[in-house]
């Protein structure tokens, strides 16, 4: 009955529909044998601080994706005679004798492709997808399974037809953008297993947020303005602090049904 949502579950979980940011409630209807454990941040970030120690070892470049995930440039690295391959089996060990855990992961010609291949083996995956395989491995895959295809935009492209990378590929590039925008472009070029976007350890930050969940439905207009000026103060010192400058300011609001919108000035 609380208004948690599943921030990780184990492999047995996944079986019975249970998933990341599902609601506690609904996991726990679906497998009332769960056994529902509390997080541990600082646990976490201390992994993560050892596992990304491990990742520079071999990359000259690495930009993160969250706690445990991110992107290796191993290019430059002359190590197993330059073989990304062998460079990744190597990372893999060492996580596990340094930290107890197994690790996954994708090698590929972009960043793209190996977020895809990261995701094929799992939970003790290495998979690697080369230059010329790229292409086909595109074409047959579920646009839902699309690193940057979130579920509105999935459901947008079944309605137009779009339910795999081959009828992805099909689209011209100037129809994409008339109906995705700016990310009609990135689609254009995915679908043809293209990705010229470097690997990046410092990225600019574009956006300052901060949200909260409250343990009970609050409907008192007064009340939930209150708590916005709150958390709008607390982004005002966190962009002080920054020497930033805010130019747009969005509003997000979840409702009882989970569902969300936002509305940005």
């Amino acid at each position: 009955n609380s208004r948690g949502v599943v921030a990780a579950c184990s492999y047995e979980a996944r079986k019975f529909g249970i998933h990341s940011a599902m609601p506690s409630s609904r996991a726990y209807r679906l497998c009332p044998d769960a056994i529902f454990v509390p997080t541990r941040f600082e646990a976490y970030r201390e992994v993560s601080t050892k596992i990304h120690e491990i990742f520079w070892r071999y990359a000259t470049e690495v930009e993160p994706l969250s706690l445990d995930e991110a992107y290796l440039d191993v290019s430059h690295n002359s190590e197993f005679e330059g073989s990304a391959t062998h460079i990744a089996e190597a990372i893999k060990k060492d996580i596990q004798a340094e930290t107890g855990l197994i690790a996954s992961a994708g090698v590929s010609y972009n960043k793209f492709l190996a977020k895809l291949a990261s995701d094929v083996d799992k939970p003790n995956g290495l998979y690697v997808i080369k230059p010329d395989q790229g292409p086909n491995f595109v074409a047959v895959l579920a646009i839902g399974k699309f690193h940057g295809v979130g579920p509105a935009t999935e459901a947008k492209m079944h309605k137009l037809g779009i339910k795999t990378g081959a009828d992805l590929k099909a689209w011209n590039a100037f129809d994409l953008a008339a109906n995705f925008g700016k990310s009609g472009d990135y689609y254009y070029h995915i679908a043809r297993g293209i990705d010229l976007r470097p690997v990046r350890s410092t990225r600019v930050r574009k956006s300052l947020g901060k949200e909260t969940t409250f343990a009970e439905d609050i409907s008192d207009i007064p009340t939930l303005v209150a708590h916005q000026n709150a958390l709008a103060e607390k982004v005002f010192q966190h962009l002080d602090a920054k020497q930033l400058q805010a130019k747009t300011i969005t509003l997000k609001v979840k409702y009882a049904n989970f569902q969300q919108v936002t509305r940005s000035l």
